[in-house]
């Protein structure tokens, strides 16, 4: 924002692997993309910025390239020296990067002797810079991505017992994957958040004016009678006139939902509720939040969650995206055991889907 980081929670999560390939000798030519310029160059989408921090965080200077695979980026990896780093620039410049070309993959492949993928973020894209150049060069993983395969991957096929999944966000359309793949593998799963009022509303409940996925009713009535007393709805909420930071809101039971109000969080009795399955369990997935967590007053039923498994004598993986940021915004991140640094790759896993950005990889 502004050429300035917010969060490099990315940049920070790929350091081990560029510390060991500089202590290694390596010359290391990285390439990464951000935002969507669509195929054009754009100054606002420069990875200058990027450069910058991580020479801060790396203690040495990342050299930054001007172009992705034209002579500026050509001459400096000619020019690199072992132990030096330097920065394409963003590979989405380009639209071949997004098309997956084999020609541009073939150039950015022309950088190097070996790939080292460690963008687990777009890991679920079969794009050139993480799935192309793997055709022309050795491919292996990085330790982040060794690292969220371990704890998605293997956590998943062999789970420890009780088995507790969170899922929340906003509409169950984007967790109907995921749902499938859990409700199989896990010993119960919790549902919160605006996918909740689709659940409550195949269950026969007024939801007033909440988030409702129409198209979705059907499967969380099948999912319901199929799996009675594995998938957990909330018991009370909290409602609101507005989202907003001014608004009025209070708190009901979800037989008594008001017809004119908009639900925007899981209330205490459900926090108490998830709090007696949670518990006891040894492993707990959690992936989208329970409320409206940017707003303070509906924020309670996601902090407390986060509360919840920090204390907890388990295994503790949040899948992601907003789930993540918001471990991270009250200050849980290292009290939970992996914060994944995937949004919809993390979810396509945990979807049971295989991820062409890892299956390119040779080592895995």
């Amino acid at each position: 924002e502004n050429k300035n980081i917010t969060d490099n929670r990315r940049i920070v999560a790929a350091l081990p692997t560029i510390k060991y390939l500089i202590e290694q000798g390596c010359k290391i030519v990285l390439s990464s993309h951000l935002g969507r310029p669509k195929g054009e160059f754009k100054k606002e989408f420069s990875l200058a910025p990027v450069a910058k921090e991580l020479s801060k965080q790396l203690g040495q200077e990342v050299l930054m390239a001007e172009d992705v695979v034209g002579e500026s980026a050509q001459k400096l990896a000619e020019n690199l020296q072992p132990g030096q780093v330097m920065l394409l620039e963003n590979v989405r410049f380009h639209k071949e990067e997004t098309d997956n070309d084999s020609e541009f993959a073939k150039k950015l492949a022309s950088f190097g002797d070996i790939f080292v993928n460690d963008a687990f973020g777009t890991a679920h894209r079969a794009h050139a810079s993480t799935e192309g150049v793997a055709h022309y060069l050795p491919a292996v993983s990085g330790f982040l991505i060794e690292k969220e395969l371990k704890f998605l991957g293997e956590a998943l096929q062999n789970p420890e017992r009780p088995f507790v999944s969170i899922l929340g966000g906003s509409k169950v359309s984007d967790k109907i994957g995921v749902t499938l793949n859990l409700v199989k593998k896990a010993d119960y799963i919790l549902i919160g958040g605006g996918m909740s009022f689709t659940f409550l509303r195949a269950k026969g409940y007024n939801i007033g004016k909440s988030l409702l996925d129409e198209d979705s009713i059907a499967f969380c009535t099948n999912i319901l009678n199929d799996y009675p007393n594995k998938i957990i709805i909330p018991i009370d909420i909290v409602e609101t006139n507005e989202i907003s930071n001014n608004s009025n809101y209070n708190i009901t039971d979800v037989s008594k939902i008001d017809e004119n109000k908009i639900g925007v969080d899981i209330g205490p009795k459900t926090i108490a509720l998830f709090k007696e399955y949670i518990e006891t369990s040894k492993l707990v997935v959690w992936n989208g939040p329970v409320g409206i967590f940017e707003y303070d007053h509906f924020a309670n039923g996601t902090k407390e969650l986060c509360k919840m498994l920090s204390s907890l004598d388990a295994t503790t993986i949040i899948g992601g995206g907003d789930t993540a940021a918001a471990v991270i915004k009250y200050g849980y991140k290292d009290k939970v055991t992996h914060v994944s640094t995937g949004g919809g790759a993390s979810l396509e896993l945990l979807e049971g889907k295989n991820l062409p950005g890892i299956e390119a990889i040779d080592n895995i």
